[in-house]
């Protein structure tokens, strides 16, 4: 196993840092501590990356890179949309935070206030959480009391078996984050996971970010010739980026409620990100106007289904 972190992990923080770094409030990226954690290392890593580069670039200069923006725009999406529904949670009675695949999370470091009564879990392969920590130290961030590190392997530990250990207790109502993971695994761990969690306390609930099936068809077998340079150029970035962690299962296509279902999970809000619903949300200044142009009618409805999403799921009552 690598000692180093995921690239993957390395390239999701470069969205938040970029995004993090946007002028108008009411469309940053709130992840302000993401940056911090990208030292010259670990921009090394992913170095041919977009939106790496763009970290150089003064901020008007770099949402001209369509690549490097539309990065921070997808990262803006996911870390508001998942903030938005922590905070409900929270609100709501949750006391337990459980962040799966946990990467360069920062929310336990930036939302101290609002996770103050709740217990949180960070759960993550050994090398990336090991680097994170150590990164952590270096860059002078405080480690919340509440906050514990539970090491795993998701395709071969039981993660009931390590977060029990570590202190996680399963008749609680928990929050868990599930960001930038299912498209890494094979079906059966993906269903077991999410079958776990269908096992928890009632009313706990789970955000998770996937693809469609097509879309992974796509990956693997997308003629690239059809498409312009630039495209050709991020996709064989994406390809290389991956290549160590591939892309290998999506959620059927427009069968994401079922899908959930026969796990145990009742789906409570499906976002497509890039969909107009997502666009308008988190992507509207506060004067009104759009962040960016919305796209097609057309392009609109391809982005409903098969493509990339956020799904927000809850433990149904028993």
């Amino acid at each position: 196993m690598s000692n180093g972190p995921s690239k993957t992990c390395l390239y999701v923080a470069a969205g938040r840092a970029l995004g993090a770094r946007e002028p108008d409030e009411s469309i940053r990226n709130p992840d302000y501590l993401a940056e911090r954690l990208l030292g010259p290392d670990e921009r090394a890593l992913v170095a041919d990356q977009a939106v790496v580069q763009a970290l150089d670039l003064d901020f008007a200069e770099a949402r001209k890179n369509i690549e490097a923006l539309s990065s921070a725009i997808m990262m803006i999406i996911r870390t508001r949309f998942i903030e938005e529904r922590l905070e409900h949670a929270i609100r709501d009675g949750v006391s337990q935070v459980v962040i799966l695949g946990a990467g360069f999370d920062t929310r336990a470091y930036r939302l101290t206030e609002l996770l103050k009564n709740a217990r949180v879990f960070e759960v993550d392969q050994t090398s990336t959480q090991e680097y994170k920590k150590r990164r952590i130290r270096e860059t002078g961030i405080e480690i919340p009391a509440n906050l514990t590190y539970v090491p795993v392997d998701f395709r071969h530990d039981k993660l009931g078996d390590v977060l029990a250990a570590a202190g996680y207790d399963s008749a609680r109502k928990t929050f868990f984050i599930w960001e930038g993971v299912t498209m890494y695994l094979p079906e059966a761990a993906v269903d077991e996971t999410l079958r776990w969690v269908a096992a928890q306390a009632p009313g706990s609930t789970i955000i998770f970010d996937f693809v469609g099936a097509m879309l992974i068809k796509f990956m693997a077998t997308a003629d690239l010739s059809m498409f312009p340079e630039a495209a050709q150029k991020a996709f064989e970035r994406l390809r290389k980026l991956t290549a160590g962690e591939p892309w290998i299962f999506g959620l059927p296509d427009t069968g994401e409620r079922e899908f959930l279902a026969k796990l145990g999970l009742e789906l409570r809000e499906l976002l497509p990100v890039g969909g107009p619903d997502s666009m308008k949300r988190y992507l509207t200044r506060s004067d009104g106007t759009p962040y960016i142009p919305m796209p097609p009618p057309q392009q609109q409805a391809q982005s409903q289904r098969g493509g990339y999403c956020l799904a927000e799921a809850f433990v149904p009552a028993r």
